[in-house]
């Protein structure tokens, strides 16, 4: 259960005033207060840039050449045009809501591939590659967690902000089946940090909220799973190809039995 709000409370010459409110928390039952704080027994992930990450963007539009005949004489230019037009009003007001639904993340991708000189023209190519299966890679270390996970029998679900299905990402790359569910943001019509999406996660793999932790790059985001009773482990938002550093989470799971 979620209750409205919480609050600090700060003894102050024998008075109680809320130092700071809190966002939407869980209510502990009576017992669950008394009761220590249970052990971590499941694992939601983030899957951009936690478990997963596009193709370097250089890659990406060699692609869109193969794909299209356009030749690709400049790269760097191209690179240049995106950052640009990703700032103009229009293009930013597109890419609100783009991760709710299918067709507005389309819309949110042509209105600023029109933009770019280079895409103008192509953008239902540049935007097929944007969500190609083989435009993600899991990080070197994706498999081995899941993999680990697994041999636990720790039970794992995605959380993700995302435009489209990103489960052929996980079967191109072999590793679907070390995942139990997955709540897609353009499935559920709600982005995180919205509790509902982790306490779905959490009902559909049957497990207890307060005995998961959710695993992601963005605190006020991924972080946001606090407020539906699970802890959070925030890895640092940074660009990797090697090893994201998932096998810091391993040590945070209870013993198995326990």
């Amino acid at each position: 259960m979620v209750a409205n709000s919480a609050h600090v409370g700060w003894g102050i010459m024998g008075g109680v005033r809320a130092l700071f409110d809190l966002p939407a928390a869980y209510d502990l039952s009576a017992a669950e207060q008394d009761a220590p704080v249970p052990p971590v027994q499941a694992v939601l992930c983030d899957f951009s840039n936690t478990l997963f990450r596009m193709i370097g963007t250089d890659e990406w539009l060699r692609r869109i050449a193969a794909d299209t005949g356009r030749p690709l004489d400049d790269p760097a230019a191209v690179l240049a045009d995106l950052d640009a037009a990703a700032a103009e009003p229009e293009v930013a007001a597109a890419q609100e809501g783009r991760d709710l639904d299918a067709d507005a993340h389309v819309h949110a991708m042509r209105t600023w591939f029109a933009r770019v000189p280079y895409l103008a023209g192509i953008e239902d190519a540049a935007q097929a590659r944007v969500v190609a299966e083989d435009s993600w890679v899991p990080y070197p270390d994706t498999g081995p967690f899941l993999r680990s996970l697994a041999e636990r029998g720790v039970p794992v679900g995605v959380v993700s902000d995302i435009g489209w299905d990103i489960r052929g990402h996980a079967r191109a790359a072999g590793l679907d089946a070390l995942v139990g569910t997955w709540v897609l943001s353009c499935e559920e019509g709600r982005e995180k940090p919205a509790p509902e999406l982790f306490r779905t996660a959490c009902a559909r793999l049957g497990v207890d909220p307060r005995r998961t932790v959710m695993v992601g790059d963005n605190p006020a985001r991924d972080g946001g799973a606090v407020a539906a009773g699970l802890r959070a482990f925030v890895l640092a938002s940074e660009q990797r190809d090697g090893d994201r550093g998932l096998a810091a989470v391993l040590p945070l799971l209870s013993p198995a039995g326990a």
